[in-house]
């Protein structure tokens, strides 16, 4: 060895430090000390899909195979190392996630990570990459599905797995020949899309999911009518499939409610929205539109949905539906003047992906502003939130008196 010769000073030990010196300048690192990590990680349980996200600055690349006995699904992500919030991505697992029941992960060499996820039941698996958006950078994907059908894609699984209404409904189908007035509320965002935020981080993905539920409890308590969610609770659902899900129940209307948030942080009220096939009445009406749009975006919509996100319904859209959207909206907005100053004193319309239901009418309720302090204030209150929920109802009911009674 070059340094078992020769003592301090000698010129062998000057001519060995010499040479380590160009080693360490010259070698490159060991392998998994160096290279991209991902920064965030997240699991989304639900009771339809569960979601895991891997975040980074770099693009991953990746394969991923299932393996049995016991059941595991395999993802190996090229050159990527190890990093601190990988070691804690078990501990986001969930007890009750009715897909996964723990999370690994490894260098299996000195090129490869291994994420091993081990399953409780047979899945039928989504993996893709997404760009990034919003605050978000390249996410990888994994939607986690229970497998029906190894052909059934995304929109397919998420139907089946929506229970119907209709059974406990029979009743209700009084006088004959009358379908039930069932109404499909859209809590929105959700999951990885969290919506706006206000000053105090209030999430507009909870606090409209809470008024959802108090609007579902509340619609489900009167004789004549019931109520189904297109969420309830927080998991990312395309925009498409919220439209799907309401056409698949046969929903009689169909309510998005948010709580939106615009750099004016002195702009407060609330607004009602309908579709509009021929351009915003405001641009402000058009930015919120594009704005909410972008929920497929962030929220992340793997390329096997195109299929079902390349619609025409907007070709579809009968006028008879606009009409009746309009009366609907005008309803709800009377009704929130009562307990909230209304940012618009009329409906807008702007080309909500969300309301393209070609035989629902469909409006958007946008409670307040989360982004103006006191109205973010009201919005976390069981009370404003419990206003809001009883003038969304008494809205609907005026409808409904007027168009079928």
């Amino acid at each position: 060895m070059l340094f078992q010769k020769g003592s301090v000073g000698s010129p062998h030990w000057r001519l060995g430090l010499a040479v380590l010196a160009c080693l360490i300048t010259i070698m490159p690192p060991a392998q998994g000390a160096e290279g991209p990590q991902f920064s965030a990680t997240r699991v989304w349980p639900s009771t339809l899909y569960t979601r895991l996200t891997f975040e980074s600055a770099t693009l991953p690349s990746y394969r991923y195979f299932m393996l049995e006995s016991p059941r595991r699904l395999v993802i190996d992500i090229d050159d990527f190392r190890l990093s601190r919030v990988l070691h804690k991505l078990s501990q986001q697992v969930n007890a009750s996630d009715p897909f996964i029941s723990r999370i690994r992960v490894a260098k299996f060499d000195a090129k490869t990570l291994r994420v091993v996820v081990d399953l409780k039941q047979p899945v039928r698996t989504d993996i893709f990459n997404l760009k990034p958006v919003a605050n978000f950078q390249h996410r990888l994907v994994v939607d986690l599905y229970p497998k029906l059908n190894s052909d059934k894609d995304p929109l397919s699984l998420f139907l089946a797995n929506t229970p119907s209404v209709r059974s406990p409904l029979e009743p209700l189908t009084s006088p004959i020949g009358k379908a039930p007035f069932i109404v499909m509320i859209d809590p929105g965002h959700g999951g990885e899309d969290p919506g706006a935020h206000g000053l105090r981080k209030t999430l507009e993905k909870n606090v409209v999911l809470q008024i959802a539920q108090r609007l579902k409890r509340l619609i489900d308590q009167q004789p004549d009518m019931a109520a189904v969610m297109t969420r309830s609770d927080d998991h990312f659902v395309p925009l498409a499939m919220r439209v799907a899900k309401a056409q698949q129940q046969k929903a009689t209307i169909f309510v998005s409610i948010h709580a939106d948030a615009v750099a004016n942080r002195q702009a407060r009220g609330a607004s009602v929205f309908t579709l509009s096939t021929r351009g915003a009445t405001s641009a402000a009406a058009r930015f919120l539109a594009n704005s909410q749009n972008e929920s497929d975006l962030i929220g992340g919509v793997s390329r096997s949905g195109d299929s079902y996100l390349d619609s025409t319904l907007l070709e579809l859209m009968q006028h008879q539906t606009l009409h009746d959207s309009a009366i609907l909206g005008s309803a709800v907005l009377k009704q929130l003047h009562k307990i909230n100053p209304l940012h618009k004193s009329r409906v807008e319309r702007a080309g909500f992906e969300v309301l393209k239901a070609p035989n629902i009418p469909s409006i958007l309720v946008e409670t307040a502003f989360i982004s103006h302090p006191e109205e973010e204030r009201k919005l976390k209150t069981a009370r404003y939130q419990q206003q809001v929920a009883e003038a969304i109802l008494v809205g609907i009911q005026g409808y409904k008196v007027k168009r079928y009674e």
